[in-house]
């Protein structure tokens, strides 16, 4: 089979709304909050160019998740199935069920090697009964080789991926369609009035029942000036919000009216690092990053969203031989959340000298409250008082940390307090011994903010 799949760019590629931030965005952003016109921090994402902060610093745009956050979302890809035998195709190559899907529908779900490792996390939408779009992180559009830590690593494409599994009598058909739209996410409690200011509520609506908002997961295509969007109520916050496809042809103008609302409302466009904090900062654990907690040399057993994404009652998909084997042997591996007195990157996390795990995201935060910052007893001077810092971060442990019930339940709570595990974390020799001084902090299941992404919309749809 002849792939599908780009080459590798012989350059870091930009996005289509980079003209945009640069030349734009930048001007209204210093005149507004009177800072000086600087270079835009950015980083090689997937091959493509990336802010990681505009003028306004990481953890101000991290803030703006309470108001409204637009994102610059255009490195993710879009891919488009299309033919008879193109549900059974998806459905036995990613982990999610794809044959129960209805026509609106969208799916997080997992694509797998076969040995029960991630290679990538994804999103798809059922468009027609014969028609899929994923939505795909960057760099999984590649199928070429690159050089990585001084070895050639072959790179496969997602659409490559699934597509050599297609039957030679299959009618399926797949193509890369990320040049088609621009997605920009809007998320945050304020999302609802501003989308529907720009583009009316009714692609707000649930499409079977109109006189209803549309539900958590669902999408909706929509018309705009002649011009077909579509919009679907997900994102990578764990807050209200949606992503939008917007056609890449009015694309520039549109991110433009977005923008502008949600200055107006007091938001802001976030880049990569707020979007990092934010996917962190809601929810009892947030949500997990590819290349972080998910990577191809390890399985996703035990992550927070394993179930959502996998359906272990399938008879078979990539990976489910490993996956089966390994839930046999009872795992005792968790994804935890924490709380540190400083960004604590690639450390290992102890308690009482034993080595309970590694990190694999730290980032500063200001949406940890007071509160839980107190129970830090951190003698830092930037973690103290009402405008205090203090880190987040996700990591893998080797067992849960948390005491057992009788029903082997874990004992996050007692009398309605959350437990908050004190642990420390060291910087680590390549024997993976401990080395230094510490930081320290705690795991907790309480989370920093609550995840707010599938409760009614009603709650903010007057807002």
């Amino acid at each position: 089979m002849s792939k599908i799949g780009f080459n590798l760019p012989e350059q870091i590629r930009n996005t289509q709304l980079l003209r945009a931030e640069e030349e734009w965005y930048l001007p209204i952003l210093s005149n507004k909050f009177n800072l000086p016109v600087q270079k835009i921090k950015r980083n090689n994402f997937g091959q493509y160019d990336m802010a990681v902060n505009y003028l306004t610093s990481v953890l101000e745009e991290a803030k703006a998740i309470n108001k409204v956050a637009i994102y610059n979302i255009d490195h993710m890809a879009q891919l488009l199935f299309r033919g008879a035998d193109a549900a059974h195709l998806l459905h036995r190559t990613v982990g999610a069920n794809v044959l129960d899907m209805k026509i609106g529908q969208c799916k997080y779900t997992l694509l797998l090697n076969d040995n029960g490792g991630v290679q990538d996390d994804m999103i798809i939408m059922k468009v027609k009964e014969d028609e899929f779009v994923i939505v795909i992180n960057a760099g999984h559009d590649i199928t070429d080789q690159a050089e990585h830590d001084g070895h050639i690593e072959d790179l496969i494409a997602d659409i490559d991926r699934i597509m050599t599994h297609k039957r030679p009598e299959e009618d399926v058909t797949a193509i890369d369609v990320s040049d088609k739209f621009v997605k920009i996410d809007i998320q945050g409690p304020l999302s609802f009035k501003l989308i529907s200011k720009l583009y009316g509520d009714s692609c707000l609506k649930n499409r079977y029942q109109p006189e209803k908002n549309m539900n958590f997961f669902t999408f909706n295509v929509f018309e705009y000036e002649n011009t077909h969007y579509l919009i679907s109520r997900t994102g990578y916050t764990n807050r209200w919000g949606w992503e939008l496809y917007v056609p890449a042809e009015v694309a520039e103008a549109q991110f433009k009216r977005i923008v502008t609302e949600a200055l107006a409302l007091g938001g802001m466009l976030v880049g990569l690092g707020g979007r990092d904090e934010n996917r962190i900062s809601a929810g009892n654990v947030g949500l997990p990053l590819m290349g972080q907690e998910y990577d191809p040399h390890h399985t996703p057993v035990n992550a927070p969203l394993f179930e959502a994404a996998i359906d272990m009652t399938k008879s078979d998909f990539i990976g489910k031989q490993a996956l089966a084997q390994e839930l046999l042997n009872k795992p005792q591996k968790r994804l935890a959340l924490f709380i540190s007195e400083g960004i604590v990157t690639g450390r290992g996390i102890y308690k009482d000298g034993l080595r309970l795990g590694s990190v694999t995201s730290s980032i500063n935060s200001p949406n940890v409250s007071e509160e839980k910052r107190i129970a830090l007893s951190s003698l830092r001077k930037s973690v103290a008082g009402p405008d205090g810092i203090a880190a987040i971060g996700l990591g893998w442990l080797y067992q849960t940390p948390f005491d057992l019930d009788g029903e082997g339940k874990e004992i996050t709570e007692i009398n309605e307090q959350p437990v908050r595990i004190k642990v420390e974390f060291f910087r680590e020799d390549e024997n993976k011994k401990p080395m230094g001084t510490p930081v320290i902090g705690y795991i907790t299941n309480e989370g920093i903010t609550p995840s707010t992404a599938s409760k009614p919309l009603k709650q903010i749809e007057n807002l």
